[in-house]
């Protein structure tokens, strides 16, 4: 037996125990006389002791050989320690060894495998095998396969079956890119990683199983940003015979579930706001409700004065700042630079200090008096001592700018509390948007989304009107899952494949075994996909999602560890048909 106890379990009670250890030398300190050396596990660390009284010589210049990450088992006595670290739960006691034995030798590393590490990102993701050996990073991976576990109790209490689906599947159009890979036995044809397993959910529907769960691998071949991996990791459910009442109610309670198991945060709210007050109140679809600085529109309020920056906007909005008042004009000014950078796109913005004793100082004032301001300080809910921010410019796009702006500065003002969860439903989304590019409707989040039931005879004359019966579910400014009730109806699905522009035949092509499966007794059906990344790292604190995963991609989508993705030589080229031919001369 390598080992009796782990490095986090002994304690003051299991004093004049005979123990054997296992793990790695987290820091050796050589004193002549003394050795003590801080041995680590997965479970935490325990303090080993060799001296010259008690240890033979031959043991003691062995200890003193010992480097950081040695792999060593030892044995011996716990005894109480004479200076006690309350800093770890191991701290009253220590190991007087008897016995050493190195497993295992190393090489000095490249960092420091400590909390505060001095490696730097890239360095740790080379080394990531030894960046999961520092206390972060092995919490967070904890973190995650807790709450996986409490989400596979809770659907399983819930009577969903968890069923596996396929990786290799067929590519289509819609969506992000999609990851291919080349068939041998089929040359010249490929597969694709399935960015969700939407459509075989759809049948496992269809095949009687009723409620449907799967943490399942998902690929995406798009740009990466902190929350976002070429491969991703999806809370995949569907429900029979549903409504999105009964859908919203059953992961409301998932996500309440897991803020009480995990979190010990009981949450009553769970708000449902409607795509079109999103955008108004806050100007994105994924809203963060811990702080107010809700939208006003100020266009009624602000046209009448020769004020042509006003004048010729399609849409002015304000927010007011709590306390803003006390921003020097130096912030102000920096929040003007940080408005107008190519990333958000603003041509300048406008200030309103709102002062106590209830006047106004704005840097419009030559255009406006102080019955303007007050108009303006009432639609956007200022108080005093608070700081109004205008932006104007064409609908879409100052409604965008003023959104980043209103999170910029929460985050700054310490109004983002990664402890606070506020979590909320967005619903009533658009069923199609238009796209300027390929001059045609793409689907707003699936062609698979069910439209109202009350708005489908709009597809023929107003499809931009025409309501998904979709929802999305946001936690802190994130949006953590959507979902929709989908088209069970042969002859309702083949009408969206025509209003996103497919032919009868491609339709045919690309989805035939769906649309052949909803012959044969399709129930009403609806579900969610939650992204379990990103779930993890809101509910730890966090909005990076790259610590949660064990082995993630760079900001280039290579994994610098292991040299992916790599070139194939010539042979595998030619084995799939995937090599050049040289030109002949």
């Amino acid at each position: 037996m390598y080992r009796t106890h782990n490095c986090g379990e002994l304690r003051i009670s299991d004093s004049e125990k005979e123990v054997s250890l296992c793990g790695w030398v987290h820091k050796p300190r050589d004193k002549g006389f003394m050795v003590w050396v801080d041995l680590r596990d997965r479970y935490g660390i325990t303090q080993l002791i060799f001296d010259e009284q008690r240890s033979t010589k031959k043991l003691l210049e062995k200890a003193k050989g010992l480097g950081r990450e040695f792999v060593i088992k030892i044995s011996g006595k716990v005894i109480e320690r004479s200076s006690k670290n309350p800093n770890i739960p191991t701290g009253d006691i220590e190991i007087l060894v008897s016995d050493l034995e190195i497993l295992n030798k190393s090489q000095t590393p490249p960092f420091t495998i400590e909390n505060n590490t001095d490696g730097g990102e890239e360095l740790r993701m080379k080394y990531r095998y030894l960046d999961i050996r520092r206390s972060p990073i092995k919490e967070k991976l904890i973190f995650r396969h807790k709450v996986s576990s409490e989400i596979r109790k809770y659907l399983t209490k819930l009577n969903f079956i968890d069923v596996e689906t396929p990786y290799l599947i067929k590519s289509t159009p819609e969506g992000a890119r999609d990851f291919v890979v080349p068939s041998r036995m089929n040359q010249g044809e490929f597969y694709a990683l399935p960015q969700s397993p939407q459509t075989f959910k759809q049948l496992l529907m269809v095949g009687g199983i009723d409620r449907y769960f799967q943490i399942v691998k998902c690929f995406r071949d798009e740009d990466l940003r902190a929350d976002r991996q070429p491969e991703f990791t999806q809370i995949d459910c569907e429900m029979s015979f549903v409504n999105q009442e009964e859908v919203l109610k059953t992961f409301e309670g998932l996500v309440k579930h897991l803020l009480s198991a995990i979190k010990k945060v009981s949450i009553e709210k769970f708000p449902r706001i409607t795509y079109m007050e999103a955008m108004s109140k806050y100007g994105c679809d994924k809203p963060d409700i811990r702080f107010g600085m809700e939208l006003g529109e100020l266009n009624d309020v602000s046209k009448h004065k020769d004020f042509t920056v006003f004048n010729t906007a399609e849409l002015i909005i304000g927010i007011a700042v709590p306390n803003g008042n006390s921003f020097t004009r130096k912030e102000i000014d920096n929040y003007t630079s940080w408005v107008r950078r190519p990333q958000i796109g603003a041509l300048g913005m406008v200030y309103v200090r709102c002062n106590d004793d209830g006047s106004f100082k704005s840097s419009v004032d030559k255009f406006y008096n102080q019955e303007d301001l007050s108009n303006w300080a009432k639609i956007t809910n200022a108080k005093n001592g608070d700081l109004i921010l205008i932006l104007s410019g064409k609908k879409h796009e100052v409604r965008a700018q003023m959104s980043a702006l209103r999170l910029e500065i929460a985050e700054n003002i310490n109004l983002r509390n990664p402890e606070e969860f506020a979590p909320l439903w967005v619903t009533d989304f658009p069923l199609l948007e238009w796209d300027e590019e390929s001059k045609k409707y793409h689907a707003m989040h699936h062609p698979f989304t069910s439209p109202k039931i009350e708005d489908i005879k709009l597809l023929e004359t107003n499809p931009k009107e025409v309501k998904a019966n979709a929802y999305d579910l946001v936690l802190n400014g994130n949006e953590i899952g959507g979902g929709s009730i989908r088209i069970h109806d042969k002859n309702i699905q083949s009408l969206m494949f025509k209003y996103l522009g497919f032919s009868k035949e491609e339709s045919e092509s690309q989805f035939g075994f769906l649309m052949n499966a909803f012959e044969y007794g399709a129930p009403p059906h609806g579900g969610i996909a939650l992204g379990l990344d990103r779930l993890v790292a809101i509910l730890d604190g966090s909005e990076s999602i790259k610590d949660y995963i064990a082995f993630p991609k760079n900001n280039s989508g290579k994994d610098i560890m292991i040299d992916a993705p790599s070139a194939l030589n010539k042979e595998q080229l030619e084995e799939l048909c995937l090599a050049l031919k040289e030109q002949s001369e």
